[in-house]
């Protein structure tokens, strides 16, 4: 009988086991890395994948063998295990947590003849090409700066090995048009193009305008929203080969792709391309790092783009292009800025618009151009509140305001969930006159509707786009297609509505209160504050014709706004952010606790911060005191961090990569209740602090 085959297989096990290496098992059979196989772990069986590299010669003689093979499914490739395994290890995760976390889930339920049979009948499906319905769409004519942007991106497919590029673009300037002429040119050459969108409800818009440029090729989406079933089918359509361009949010990073040949990041400064659970990867840097190790041309776009990739260009790292004018000659739009502090006090509904744009709102609407008023925050009122005993709608089970919602008369809490009736009276004393303090989009679209009249004495058209009102399904694309349509006169939208969307009849686009992203101790805050808005301006006037009486109102904001000038702007936060060594100029890592008290948290980041101080390389990273999170508690778990923070980002790696064995110690160390940990995490390069 010939001697069992050892190999290293990637499997998900529990975090609090520290087993982050693949395991070893064997097999009757060599395989080759990359295959899917199931595994015995404990008492389960569990899906495991091949994985490369040799297994170690001094493993146990006992081992256990492999359950079954899953042959049916061809082997993922070295490409797409070397990208696991670098955002494994650059992110502080197991190999084989995030191999399986990234893979379809329906996967996990199928045996070999289940999956057999799907990829039998999904490439009956996908032999017959889709025919172009109608003859192929015109092309539209490049303005000179995409002709010369495409140019540099042509120039790049002869060099081996290719920068990234930053397409910096204002908003309107033809971005879009650039990323499907690079994809073309992938497409003619044999090779796949994986195209990242930040959001989900941006997916559906761009799929039309790839649908309808590429009418015979090859397109699938990959989200969250997709069925278990559409899913698998779109990973298996990209891992086979079959698919030619894939479109999809933060998870297609890992979409296998044999012929991968171009990787578009649209809207790269988003921060939706940071995952916050499990394992905390930017698929924008694994965007980059795929792209340099399989050869592909990276194309990041914005008009807004990241402080940390702006100033990678500055240093030559990446190839910055750009594209300064809007398509067809369009002006940007004129930049309003209302100081609400030399405004009259009032009372009343008013007191949320100045005057003078509830005026400009009204002149939108008799001149039958429509308007956009964008306010970041949902619901009705943010907090309900007794003037007699100053009682106010706070969640019992988080640091946070339950948020008051007039359709329904409920108060709800935005981060764990619980929703009520709203109290006839107030809780604590009986007062019935209690009153919301503040305003969501809810509230605002009510008092617009009492200010501004329609055209020819009817009620005004107003919309309301935020997460509430697009809950059902087809809401969104319903409520799109009547802006679209010129159904509507006033859009009030959440940030949902500020980015990606092509509103050709919109010519006002007004911001209120936006100055409360500003309170806040991250120090990201100001930088996330000007892409918004930034993106939000660029929403109106994107018809040529209309864009020279285009305006933006915002309630005071950085008078770089006003120019619309994005180099001022980076220039002045990047000497702020080297003067106080923050990224780009340094590296952070954020270790967090969460637990059911705040001492058994802080406890646990203090005890973890000992055990740093003995580490190799100790001396190259700055470990700072534990503090509670800007929300301390949600769903009576109290939540802890404590910031690492290092010149070099190789030297916090190897720091974070000696401190792990610890922290896992640690935690089997506390079992007393009062001691425990519910849960901690690594998250490498945080965007929040």
């Amino acid at each position: 009988m010939p001697e069992a085959v050892r190999l290293r297989v990637a499997v998900e096990t529990p975090q609090h086991t520290g087993l982050g290496a693949p395991l070893t098992y064997t097999s009757e059979h060599p395989l080759s890395a990359g295959t899917l196989v199931q595994v015995p772990l404990g008492r389960r069986s569990v899906p495991g994948i091949v994985w490369p590299g040799e297994a170690p010669a001094d493993s146990p003689a006992d081992l256990r063998a492999l359950a079954a093979t899953m042959v049916a499914l061809p082997p993922l490739g070295a490409a797409w295990c070397e990208l696991v395994d670098f955002a494994a290890g650059y992110y502080q995760r197991g190999v084989g947590e995030v191999a399986l976390a990234v893979l379809p889930p329906e996967l996990r339920k199928l045996d070999d003849k289940q999956l057999a049979n799907r990829i039998a009948k999904l490439c009956k499906r996908m032999a017959v090409r889709p025919e172009a319905e109608s003859p192929a769409p015109q092309r539209p004519e490049l303005s000179a700066e995409q002709a010369q942007a495409l140019a540099a991106l042509d120039a790049l497919g002869d060099q081996a090995a290719a920068p990234t590029v930053l397409l910096h673009g204002v908003t309107g300037s033809g971005k879009t048009e650039v990323y499907l002429r690079a994809a073309e040119k992938a497409l003619a050459a044999g090779r796949q193009a994986l195209v990242l969108v930040p959001e989900i409800n941006l997916t559906p818009q761009l799929e039309a305008r790839f649908a309808e440029r590429f009418a015979g090729r090859r397109i699938v989406s990959l989200h969250s929203a997709l069925t278990p079933a559409q899913r698998l089918a779109s990973w298996l359509a990209a891992h086979l080969g079959l698919a030619d361009l894939v479109l999809g949010t933060r998870l297609a990073v890992f979409a296998s792709m044999p012929r991968l040949g171009l990787i578009v990041v649209d809207e790269e400064h988003d921060p939706s391309y940071k995952q916050q659970e499990g394992a905390r990867y930017s698929a924008r840097d694994l965007a980059v790092y795929r792209g340099k190790r399989e050869g592909a041309v990276v194309l990041l776009g914005s008009a807004t783009p990241s402080l940390e990739s702006w100033q990678r260009a500055n240093e030559g790292r990446y190839l910055r292009l750009g594209l300064a004018s809007r398509i067809g000659g369009g002006v940007l739009p004129q930049v309003r800025l209302v100081d609400m502090n030399l405004l009259p006090k009032t009372q009343g509904s008013a007191s949320a618009l100045s005057p003078p744009l509830v005026a400009a709102l009204q002149q939108r609407i008799e001149r039958g151009e429509q308007s956009l008023v964008f306010l970041n925050r949902r619901g009705y009122a943010p907090v309900l509140h007794c003037g007699d005993c100053a009682w106010k709608s706070g969640c019992p089970h988080c640091s946070a305001w339950r948020v008051f919602h007039k359709l329904d008369r409920t108060l709800r809490c935005h981060h764990c969930g619980l929703t009520e009736r709203v109290p006839r009276a107030c809780p604590e004393c009986g007062n019935l006159d209690i009153a919301p303090i503040g305003r969501g989009t809810e509230r605002l679209e009510e008092q617009l509707a009492a200010l501004l009249q329609g055209a020819d004495g009817k009620p005004v058209r107003i919309a309301r786009i935020d997460a509430d009102s697009t809950r059902l399904k087809g809401a969104l694309q319903a409520q799109l297609g009547a802006v679209h349509a010129g159904d509507v006169d006033v859009l009030v939208g959440t940030q949902m509505v500020t980015k990606g969307h092509d509103f050709r009849r919109i010519t006002l686009v007004a911001a209120v209160s936006p100055d409360s992203a500003l309170f806040s101790s991250d120090f990201r805050a100001p930088e996330r504050l000007f892409a918004l808005l930034m993106q939000a301006a660029g929403r109106a006037g994107r018809d040529a014709e209309q864009a020279a009486r285009s305006e933006m109102w915002v309630q005071t904001w950085h008078a770089a706004l006003r120019q619309h000038d994005f180099d001022a702007f980076a220039a002045s936060q990047l000497k702020e952010r080297e003067m106080a060594g923050l990224p780009p100029y340094s590296h952070l890592a954020m270790l967090r606790a969460d637990a059911r008290s705040a001492e058994a948290a802080r406890a646990f980041l203090q005890a973890a911060e000992r055990c740093a101080q003995d580490l190799p390389g100790a001396e190259a990273v700055m470990v700072y005191p534990p503090v509670p999170l800007s929300i301390a508690r949600v769903a009576d778990v109290e939540r802890m961090q404590m910031l690492v923070e290092s010149a070099s980002r190789v030297a916090l790696q190897r720091f974070l990569a000696a401190w792990l064995p610890s922290l896992h110690a640690l935690r089997g160390e506390r079992k007393a209740a009062e001691q425990r940990i519910l849960r901690w995490a690594v998250d490498v390069d945080p965007l929040a602090i």
